[in-house]
């Protein structure tokens, strides 16, 4: 694994200094990291920066760079392909061929280089998801009591960000996803005013916090139940429509064997196996439109990838989603989502 590398992604530059900022570019060379900004963050950079950051002023990040690797010798230096514009490309090859310096494409190196969470990434990360599966409770206590008043999507969109972010203090993972029947069985679901809450209805609802900038994911899918309106996020759920409870008890069961089977040494394509098979089984392979898993942790989505193309071998150390789904277009969807940390060689619930 390399380290000698230059970034521009935020996470990636608050994982190796403390700090990030949407104009910066940071140069690792060895144990020398450079934090290259401009006159607005300078302050700032110095303030929150770890000791071992050098921070430079700057108003050519190209030249700072190509001056900090002709100084330290350096003759090849890695960068994420997906992370720098053509022109930015072609300007940092230019400079850095006038000092015999080579650029080295790695898509997603840095989020290699952090696949393996230490002890206090996962346990920041478990208590991102706590403060989120409490911000679930209070949503679902939120709907409860006020069932009456014909909340639409776009209302229980706009109070679930209220709950994610305890009212402002917590920034979100994404923009949570909130599916009412149908329109439920899109995956990534956007709101509409038009789909109103109802008793014997059922609700997808997926999202997560940031915790000092490690993220969360849970998807729960909950029946509105008939004789008192009543809604929760439990894993249990009693469904008063029988389709719809044979479909959850499937996805179910499909989450509840990945994460009980899966061990550390398989593949992530082995770890997916394990819940699209059960689906496939069921006669609904065909409706499960996406991974099993995905990596989290500064990025809401990084590695591994727990999907039916992915040979990456899972180790003790790394956390991701397991969230195995059905959707059938026109009349509802059904995913479960939690974030397991491998741990002795098994999956642990966070």
């Amino acid at each position: 694994m390399t380290d000698t590398y230059l970034t521009l992604n935020e996470n990636a530059q608050y994982y190796e200094c403390g700090f990030s900022c949407d104009n910066a570019l940071l140069v690792r060379v060895g144990d020398m990291v450079f934090f290259i900004t401009d006159s607005r963050y300078t302050l700032e950079a110095r303030q929150y920066c770890t000791k071992h950051t050098q921070v430079i002023e700057s108003s050519d990040f190209i030249q700072s760079a190509c001056d900090v690797l002709k100084s330290l010798h350096v003759k090849t230096i890695v960068f994420n392909p997906n992370e720098l514009s053509l022109s930015l490309y072609e300007g940092l090859k230019n400079k850095l061929s006038d000092i015999k310096c080579e650029l080295l494409a790695q898509a997603n190196f840095h989020q290699k280089l952090r696949v393996i969470k230490s002890e206090k990434e996962i346990a920041l990360i478990a208590k991102s998801q706590k403060l989120n599966k409490k911000a679930f409770k209070h949503f679902g206590d939120y709907i409860s009591a006020h069932l009456h008043k014909k909340l639409n999507e776009a209302e229980l969109h706009y109070r679930a960000t209220q709950f994610l972010s305890h009212f402002g203090k917590y920034a979100l993972s994404f923009e949570p996803i909130v599916g009412i029947n149908a329109n439920a069985a899109k995956p990534h679901a956007l709101p509409s005013k038009k789909c109103v809450l109802a008793k014997n209805d059922m609700l997808l609802f997926d999202a997560g916090i940031k915790y000092k900038r490690y993220c969360s994911d849970m998807t729960r899918t909950a029946a509105v139940h008939g004789n008192n309106g009543n809604i929760n996020f439990h894993k249990s759920q009693k469904f008063k429509n029988k389709k719809h409870a044979r479909i959850y008890e499937i996805v179910l069961k499909a989450q509840e064997r990945a994460i009980s089977q899966a061990r550390s040494g398989m593949s992530g394509r082995e770890i997916d196996a394990l819940a699209r098979d059960v689906i496939e089984k069921s006669g609904y392979g065909k409706y499960f439109v996406h991974s099993t898993g995905h990596g989290v942790g500064l990025d809401i989505h990084e590695l591994p990838r727990i999907s039916r193309l992915s040979e990456e071998i899972i180790e003790d150390g790394m956390v991701f989603s397991i969230e195995p789904g059905i959707y059938l277009s026109g009349e509802f969807g059904v995913r479960i989502e939690d974030l397991v940390v491998m741990k002795n060689g098994r999956a642990e619930i966070l």
